[in-house]
């Protein structure tokens, strides 16, 4: 084929592909090798979601008011109680993409004893003084049927469960199932926030909105910048004067207020936010497509390819372009970034990802305030990841602007 895609073809230095020099300079970095497989690791973090959260429930929002605020490392006892609702079933897909509705309500506890068929516990309170509660063994186990009551004879505990099915036990019987199934020691990592809320939860699925954001609005601006870039730069004429005309115009509008008012068009919401990012960052990539393409265009392989007649799409997309994307390469990863940024702000002001959806940037607004009490670590947690994350692609974007460099 003419062209035969010059960047796969050249040899460098007698080693091998220009691909391949590349990906060994690029490793030969050690800063950007190391952002390369932190930007890997968010990414599976990401990816596995829910199956990897402590708090399963849908956007991490399982509140438990009696540890709000409690710092990183807190550790308490739960009793998990069972709610009187119908068991959803879910298969590993969806309680990854979706997670799961919570079966149970937990109620942490500072102690607990058993006493015929029920259990009774001393709620978490530190510094006060709390009575005793009581819950039925049957209920803390089993989601019963409202309408028939559990009775204990003395010797055994008989219940009927919300699916019809009815059950006959002693209760040691039931006190060792709860002892092993409902009691539980949770350790929250990075505590929790004011509504008590596994912080650690809602920072991975906060991760989610910030890589999804980075690839959706990556590849919204990629398709638009590549396909109108390349048509300024293969058919000048009027054709570039009206793109670059257009170009000049989204660059003269400072691309917060651009975003903001993208925003405002098309409402509030999580896909409201990839399209608006998306949309403003598409002008760098055509700039940088359309100046490729001059430079490349009256080469021997184009005029080849057009004495062969072939169309000028098959030119542009199968022999030109293949030719100028390292440097598109090299952009993508810093609008990545900006994209990043561009979303916590968003989100930030109130016209982003809305609650209770976690995003790092919406984390922050809840919690700035907290800066100046002892809680700064809810707002300095999710800025820190924020902060890694985008000098992970800035730093890996540097590395692949020196490892695509052929004149180095």
């Amino acid at each position: 084929m003419i062209g035969m895609h010059l960047l796969k073809k050249k040899k460098f230095d007698g080693e091998g592909s220009l691909s391949k020099a590349s990906w060994r300079k690029l490793r030969s970095n050690r800063l950007s090798l190391i952002s390369m497989l932190y930007i890997l690791l968010i990414v599976v973090v990401a990816i596995l979601g829910y199956l990897i959260t402590p708090d399963k429930t849908s956007f991490s929002n399982r509140q438990i008011l009696e540890i709000s605020c409690k710092a990183p490392g807190f550790r308490v006892n739960l009793l998990k109680v069972k709610k009187n609702e119908s068991e959803e079933s879910g298969n590993l897909f969806s309680t990854m993409l979706f997670g799961r509705k919570s079966d149970a309500i937990y109620v942490p506890i500072e102690s607990y004893r058993f006493e015929n068929d029920k259990i009774f516990v001393k709620g978490y309170s530190p510094g006060a003084e709390l009575p005793e509660r009581d819950y039925s063994l049957a209920d803390v186990l089993y989601a019963l049927n409202d309408t028939i009551r559990a009775e204990f004879d003395g010797e055994t505990i008989a219940f009927t469960c919300i699916d019809g099915t009815q059950h006959r036990a002693p209760p040691e019987e039931l006190a060792k199932q709860a002892e092993s199934e409902a009691i539980s020691s949770q350790t929250f990592l990075l505590g929790t926030d004011p509504m008590g809320r596994d912080l650690l939860s809602r920072l991975i699925i906060g991760a989610r909105v910030s890589i999804s954001v980075g690839f959706i609005s990556v590849a919204i601006s990629l398709l638009i910048g590549i396909l109108l870039g390349a048509m300024a730069g293969y058919f000048k004429g009027w054709v570039d004067n009206l793109i670059v005309w257009l170009i000049n115009v989204i660059w003269s509008i400072p691309t917060l207020l651009l975003v903001i008012a993208i925003t405002f068009a098309l409402g509030k919401g999580f896909w409201q936010v990839f399209i608006a990012v998306g949309l403003t960052m598409w002008v760098e990539v055509a700039r940088v497509v359309r100046g490729q393409i001059f430079s490349v265009r009256e080469k021997e392989f184009v005029e080849a390819a057009r004495a062969l007649g072939f169309g000028h799409f098959r030119i542009i997309f199968r022999h030109i372009l293949p030719n100028v994307m390292a440097p598109v390469i090299v952009i993508s990863a810093a609008n990545f970034a900006s994209a990043i940024l561009l979303e916590a702000g968003l989100s930030f002001l109130g016209i982003g990802v809305q609650p209770p959806m976690p995003s790092w940037g919406s984390m922050i607004k809840e919690h700035y305030g907290y800066l100046i009490l002892d809680q700064a670590y809810l707002a300095i947690i999710p800025g820190i990841a924020i902060m890694l994350l985008v000098l992970s692609f800035m730093l890996l974007g540097n590395g692949l602007r020196d490892a695509m460099d052929v004149k180095s």
